[in-house]
């Protein structure tokens, strides 16, 4: 079971710098965007199984070094931004650990097979009263 989202902080950095886009002179003045850095390899808080699950899933979302980076400037707000973004780390993190449900494979029904036929067997009818007769 993945632990809280907060049980994460002392394990990320994080980096902010001015947004780009629509914002008029906040823009500029406002160092908004905020992005998630994660050192998915040395964390202490995720077990090596889990680390090999993530790895194998966000392999290559990975930097060199092994961060795992997430950026975000939705708001004009930075603790927002930083809100949403550890928000976002924690839910793929949740995604990245699920596993799928294995499929198993299935037969038609009978009746299924036997309505197939029987259409396949009219539309042939329809298709060979369609020819010239000799």
């Amino acid at each position: 079971m993945l632990p809280p989202a907060t049980a994460f902080l002392p394990e990320i950095t994080f980096q902010t710098s001015r947004a780009s886009g629509p914002g008029g002179q906040n823009v500029n003045k406002v160092e908004s965007r905020v992005e998630l850095r994660f050192p998915l390899r040395e964390s202490q808080v995720l077990t090596e199984e889990q680390k090999t699950l993530i790895l194998e899933k966000l392999g290559n979302q990975l930097t060199a070094e092994g961060l795992l980076l997430i950026a975000v400037q939705d708001d004009r707000s930075q603790l927002r931004n930083k809100e949403i973004a550890l928000a976002r780390f924690h839910a793929l993190l949740l995604k990245s650990l699920r596993r799928p449900k294995p499929r198993k494979a299935t037969k038609p029904s009978k009746a299924a097979v036997r309505k197939r036929l029987d259409s396949k067997k009219i539309q042939g009818e329809k298709k060979a009263s369609r020819r010239k007769l000799e």
